[in-house]
């Protein structure tokens, strides 16, 4: 039976986005119980994998060393799955090669010099692929914007909203809560997820709190706390740290809005999470967003905080005018993405890359 391999060892991460497409990818694999071949996973816990999925899968042991060619998989699979962009293990011979691309930042975070190593590695991996998976038509307008891409087969497949359930034990509470009305947003602290401009925001809105989530040990996140002093907001500004899915859950249902002034995402699974809650979400108009979060969400063209605070109240005023309606549509919009549908799509990209082996 041909087997499928998936460079899957970033599910050890499951605080950042791509531990987090892993985790859903992979379990919702599972639920579809393909019989058709053997899925192969690659990570530093497979007994942890095991526990959860038993023989549906096979399971291969991630070491760090097999980021070096001399120690790179020497096992010629049917098909190699990368699940990422920034993947630096690759099978050491010419396999069949399945790339997914959730953006490329890098471009703008790292550096636009085409013989940077960083693009020059994605370049490779580029060159390798017999087909490409893009998470957006966002991410697929910018990789063709910057980079020569073969002539192979190209799909757009989202991904799936993780918040299916959205009960909260009426005795939950996290360490940090808020006793005025809030708004909550959640990301790892840098200078694209932009959360400056709601701190500032808060100007114009002196009756609302803010809570943020997510990895504060940056220097983008010292950027934060230094502003949250300046204007003496300690108060009204909540920095939470990384959080359970229970404590997300709780900000999301509780909180008056989500907010998301982002810059560059090649997805944005917070916004469509916090709309399974029907909540009101405020989110800038920049590269996916729009695309995921469709005319449900009310957008930022720019930021600066008296305009960002008009939005906002503009747009609450006009959620709350027929909450009932505008909440169920929210709740649409987010139970549109599901990860098995997700799932059934990779088999089917799987299953035509097979075919020609």
């Amino acid at each position: 039976m041909k087997n499928v391999f998936l460079e899957t060892h970033n599910i050890k991460n499951l605080y950042f986005g791509f531990g987090q497409f892993n985790f859903h990818l992979i379990k919702g694999l599972y639920n579809s119980q393909v019989e058709d071949f053997r899925i192969t996973l690659h990570a530093k816990d497979i007994e942890s994998l095991k526990n959860e999925y038993g023989d549906y899968f096979n399971y291969k042991k991630y070491f760090s060393l097999r980021r070096n060619k001399q120690f790179s998989i020497r096992k010629k699979y049917d098909l190699w799955h990368s699940l990422n962009q920034n993947i630096t293990i690759e099978p050491y011979s010419d396999i069949p090669y399945l790339l997914t691309i959730h953006d490329v930042n890098f471009i703008d975070e790292v550096s636009d010099d085409m013989n940077h190593k960083r693009n020059v590695r994605f370049k490779e991996k580029l060159n390798r692929c017999n087909s490409i998976v893009y998470i957006s038509n966002y991410a697929k307008i910018s990789t063709h914007k910057y980079f020569d891409i073969p002539k192979v087969p190209e799909y757009v497949i989202y991904n799936g909203n993780p918040v299916t359930e959205v009960s909260i034990a009426d005795n939950h509470q996290p360490k940090i809560v808020s006793k005025a009305p809030f708004l909550f947003s959640i990301g790892e602290f840098s200078e694209r997820k932009n959360f400056h401009t709601l701190v500032e925001m808060l100007h114009f809105l002196p009756n609302i709190n803010l809570i943020i989530s997510g990895k504060n040990t940056t220097d983008y996140a010292d950027k934060i706390k230094n502003l949250i002093k300046k204007y003496k907001f300690e108060k009204r500004v909540f920095l939470t740290g990384k959080i359970s899915e229970i404590d997300k859950h709780y900000y999301m249902q509780n909180s008056l809005a989500f907010v998301f002034p982002s810059l560059r995402e090649g997805f944005g699974i917070p916004p469509i999470e916090a709309m399974r809650f029907g909540k009101p979400v405020f989110s800038s108009n920049k590269t996916s967003l729009p695309e995921v979060c469709g005319g449900q969400a009310f957008y930022w063209d720019n930021f600066d905080a008296e305009y960002m605070a008009n939005v906002f109240t503009e747009g609450l005023d006009s959620f709350l005018k027929d909450e009932k309606t505008m909440s169920q549509k929210s709740i649409e919009v987010a139970k549109s993405y599901n990860w098995d549908d997700t799932a059934k799509k990779y088999i089917e990209v799987y299953k035509s890359i097979l075919k020609k082996t």
